[in-house]
């Protein structure tokens, strides 16, 4: 996508290091974050420097793939062990890390080019799934749609085009008119701050509602459709994405809306039976309780937003049960969500 008339991809990795566009920042200001180690790119995970299921995969890739290039023969197998390990304690519930973490762990067992070339293969695979998902979804889309969306499944959670906002692209740049609201999906805000940013560089219409307006809208008829991503999603098509994708499905369920989930197959976790399975990462408080944004100087600023001495409770993702699913938009195509067509995906 382009930025200020630039082509960027939101993670990738030169000459040992991996940049990535800092997601803290923006929209107020847009930063390139450079990360010379594995354990400054563990750091930029963990704190969402860099976030979304697809980036947070590819640059987990990348972290594997420095901890292969700064071992040494001394204590290579405890080095690598240990990176491994350090990488998938970042975020839990992110399939995609997983996925990646082991793929380049493999390669690099052959060698330190091997690693390189799969964390490299790893994100150009990540660019070709959300452009094949824009297309399969667009078929979805009809002329004048209304379309809700929760937090940031856009190009910047992943390398490039995004999974629920890649048919949202597709659709527009097909000539279609549609709109879009953008839960602005509290705590982080990564609708309002995120979303709507992508949005708005690509001319695209939209609104930024409170996470708590879309049953009230699905009851006025003002949506057509709802459309999110995914951070995983078991063998049986329960999944696992930001927290207050559940209300939405089931807001949705009652008003007859089709809900859609839109994810490449390396957020399927197959071995993982059932949505009561996924761990699911508690954050710190400190989310809830205080926002960041810039005052009319342009210096950004953190304040408490919450009664003072109060704690808050985090949990950053919820489960989506598959029966509120209507269907899940893949780079292979579009199937139901039940273990019969998710198990096809795979063989």
């Amino acid at each position: 996508m382009k930025v200020n008339g630039k082509n960027y991809r939101t993670v990738w990795m030169e000459q040992g290091s991996v940049f990535m566009i800092e997601q803290n920042l923006l929209p107020f200001e847009f930063k390139i974050f450079e990360s010379k180690n594995y354990r400054q790119t563990c750091e930029a995970i963990k704190t969402m420097i860099v976030r979304g299921a697809g980036a947070i995969g590819v640059t987990a890739g990348y972290a594997m793939a420095q901890a292969f290039m700064e071992s040494s023969p001394d204590n290579f197998e405890e080095y690598i062990t240990c990176a491994k390990t350090e990488i998938e304690a970042t975020r839990p519930t992110a399939r995609n890390l997983f996925y990646a973490v082991e793929r380049v762990y493999n390669a690099g067992k052959k060698s330190v080019a091997h690693a390189i070339n799969e964390a490299e293969k790893l994100a150009q695979e990540d660019v070709d799934s959300s452009e094949k998902i824009g297309i399969y979804g667009n078929t979805l889309i009809p002329e004048f749609c209304r379309i809700e969306t929760h937090c940031n499944a856009g190009w910047l959670a992943f390398t490039d085009y995004g999974t629920a906002l890649s048919p949202v692209y597709a659709a527009a740049n097909a000539g279609k008119k549609i709109f879009v609201y953008a839960d602005e999906t509290r705590p982080r805000s990564q609708g309002a701050r995120l979303t709507a940013w992508e949005l708005k560089n690509e001319n695209v219409p939209h609104i930024i509602i409170p996470d708590n307006a879309g049953a009230y809208l699905m009851s006025q008829g003002k949506i057509d459709m709802v459309i999110v991503g995914a951070d995983r999603i078991a063998a049986n098509g329960d999944t696992a994405n930001k927290i207050g994708t559940l209300e939405k499905a089931i807001a949705a369920h009652e008003y007859g809306i089709p809900f859609y989930v839109a994810a490449p197959t390396s957020t399927f976790d197959i071995h993982c039976s059932e949505g009561k399975n996924i761990p699911i990462e508690e954050r710190n408080p400190d989310e809830v309780l205080f926002q960041n944004g810039p005052d009319k100087n342009g210096c950004i600023h953190q304040i408490l937003v919450c009664s003072p001495g109060s704690s808050a409770l985090n949990p950053a993702f919820d489960v989506t049960p598959a029966k509120y699913i209507t269907k899940i938009i893949t780079e292979k195509g579009i199937i139901n969500p039940d273990s019969t067509e998710i198990k096809k995906l795979f063989t």
